[in-house]
């Protein structure tokens, strides 16, 4: 089996080691979540029990993170009625970004505890990321670069008037 390298990950995980033990440190996704500027945070909807956040350490253009409110590390933890909510939010992401990037198909889950890759392992959350035939290519293998074909500001208004456009 083959396996492609990404170090820009090993970085970015990285980044959290220091906070895992701290209990003075705020959870970025509460801290998110308690704003009340969810442009600012690039958070594209509130629903009564989680929301659907844009990854700003995104594998492609257009990853979301699907996030309940209640600050919980592990899946076991979430009620029935919050893990409903995360599938509502989780297929309502979906069709925006079906409806604003086109994707080929979809990446979904969650990596469950930092040993699976959770970057924030204190708050569990999903992933949504949209792929498209050949998105892969050789940058961050020869040039430990990620391409993003493009910026959060604009995934997130596309994604905003999508939603807009809506009734839920």
């Amino acid at each position: 089996m083959e396996r492609l390298w990404s170090p820009w990950r090993s970085k970015y995980i990285e980044s959290f080691s220091e906070k895992k033990n701290s209990k003075e440190d705020v959870c970025v996704f509460c801290e998110k979540l308690a704003g009340k500027d969810d442009e600012k945070n690039l958070i594209v909807y509130r629903s009564r029990l989680s929301a659907i956040v844009m990854n700003i350490y995104p594998y492609n253009s257009g990853h979301l993170l699907i996030v309940p409110f209640a600050h919980k590390s592990t899946f076991e933890e979430l009620t029935d009625v919050e893990n409903s909510d995360v599938m509502s939010l989780s297929r309502l992401a979906i069709k925006l970004l079906r409806q604003t990037s086109r994707p080929d198909g979809f990446n979904f889950g969650a990596n469950l505890g930092r040993t699976s890759g959770a970057g924030i392992a204190e708050h569990v959350h999903f992933h949504v990321v949209p792929r498209w035939s050949g998105d892969v290519n050789f940058m961050p293998v020869l040039a430990d670069a990620k391409v993003i074909s493009e910026g959060l500001e604009q995934t997130y208004r596309k994604l905003v008037d999508a939603l807009n456009l809506m009734k839920l």
